[in-house]
């Protein structure tokens, strides 16, 4: 009998959303607009080699607003910051450039909003994380942090006919959904934001994944451990049937072990996650014997999302060159 044919499964969509490619392009064009360094508060997206490339470029990254040399151009990161740190940003003159997801500006602005009619706010996320303490950071007095179903016990709120639910935008659509569901339970008069908080390329990716997990003996996702959406891709794949699943920033972490056995293996990235690592991990795996790569759509995006707008403002005012 012959053996197996080896094959990859490449799930689509992967890597870049609109977010992600506006705020990397934003650092980008800074640099080239007016020079380095140009700082930038926080990772711009949860990616090491995005971090990195742009660091070589003359990137300067910093965790406090106040690292940040008076006057100083400084860029805010694609998962949004608290009114305070505007004020701290103006405080020391320093020209801003605000990337932050347009889809983090909605849960923002639900935030206010619910804030100024006197609603609890329940904020389904995960502690710590950049994207939660911006938006915490609008009603601090209002807003209650859910970390996952188990939290729910925890909450305490003041009126429970005045209770409402948001959540962090990149967490796994399916435990999000039960963190509601226990908090329904708990709140009957709990209310549910106007559109979905969980952006839509998480969402995405994470069907993509569902798509192929069953039919996989291996997945491997192709992102950073410190970004929340594409930790996420490998408990999706677990729980879509994946036999394993593993976390790799580069082809070169891959374990030749993990293939061991393996006659499918899936392929795919998080958000913030450029295609060109992708590609390396493709070739890792052709040189293997896994050459018969299957890209399986499961959506098309065509968002796109403008650049910022103190950015835009600039460049129209730059001059032109000369044809």
């Amino acid at each position: 009998m012959s053996a197996p044919t080896k094959r990859v499964l490449l799930a689509k969509p992967r890597g870049y959303c609109a977010g992600v490619d506006r705020a990397v392009v934003a650092v980008e064009k800074a640099l080239e607009q007016y020079g380095a360094p140009v700082y930038v508060r926080k990772q711009i997206v949860h990616n090491r080699h995005v971090v990195e490339t742009l660091e070589e470029r003359g990137a300067v990254f910093v965790d406090e607003t106040e690292e940040v040399p008076e006057g100083s151009i400084v860029v805010f990161s694609a998962h949004g910051v608290a009114p305070a740190v505007h004020t701290e940003a103006a405080q020391r003159n320093l020209r801003t450039i605000d990337a932050t997801c347009p889809l983090v500006t909605k849960v923002h602005m639900e935030a206010k909003r619910f804030a100024a009619s006197d609603h609890d706010i329940l904020l389904i996320g995960h502690e710590g994380h950049e994207e939660v303490v911006g938006t915490a950071g609008e009603a601090p007095e209002h807003i209650h942090l859910v970390d996952g179903p188990e939290g729910v016990d925890k909450v305490r709120v003041r009126d429970e006919s005045k209770v409402v639910w948001l959540s962090q935008t990149t967490l796994s659509v399916d435990e999000t959904m039960d963190t509601v569901g226990r908090l329904k339970k708990r709140f009957p008069l709990l209310q549910s934001p106007p559109s979905d908080d969980i952006c839509y390329a998480t969402q995405n990716r994470q069907q993509a994944v569902k798509d192929i997990g069953a039919a996989c003996d291996l997945v491997i996702v192709v992102g950073s451990t410190n970004s929340s959406n594409s930790v996420r891709l490998v408990e999706v794949a677990l729980d879509a049937g994946a036999r394993a699943s593993y976390l790799v920033d580069y082809a070169r972490e891959i374990d030749e072990a993990w293939l061991e056995g393996v006659t499918t293996v899936g392929v795919t990235s998080g958000a913030s996650v450029p295609e060109i690592l992708v590609a390396d991990v493709l070739a890792f795996l052709a040189e293997r014997g896994y050459a018969d790569v299957e890209e399986i759509t499961s959506a098309e995006e065509r968002l796109v999302f403008a650049l910022p707008h103190e950015l835009k403002r600039d460049l129209r005012a730059a001059p032109q060159p000369s044809a």
